[in-house]
């Protein structure tokens, strides 16, 4: 399952540099797959929704950080846990109970964004 930021975030920004897929943004600034990662050209997002790699979307929320869950991968490929939640001083990086994943999808989800 992808990793979510609760209401409970203080804004404090520790996630952000840890995430290996740049997939942690601040609210209110809007978000592309191209950020962080090697994919070009056409992306598919989740629902079967193409888009440039470098267009801009939207963002997810406007008040505290969050996480796009077509970047997050939990970490799996790069570290023992998600590193977004290890660094939390408030512990509000966690699993998103809507969104259970397998380690192979995710797996495969990092070999899209890191080619």
């Amino acid at each position: 399952m992808a990793i979510i930021i609760t209401d409970e975030c203080i804004n404090c920004g520790a996630c952000e540099p840890e995430c290996p897929n740049n997939a942690i943004y601040e609210g209110g600034l809007d978000w592309s797959v191209a950020d962080g990662t090697t994919v070009k050209g056409q992306y598919e997002l989740e629902g079967g929704k193409m888009v440039d790699a470098n267009a801009r979307q939207n963002p997810i929320d406007d008040d505290i950080y969050y996480i796009v869950p077509e970047k997050c991968t939990e970490c799996v490929g790069f570290h023992e846990e998600p590193q977004c939640a290890a660094v939390c001083p408030v512990d509000c990086c966690v699993p998103d109970p809507d969104r259970e994943e397998s380690e192979e999808i995710l797996l495969n989800r990092k070999s899209k964004l890191h080619l």
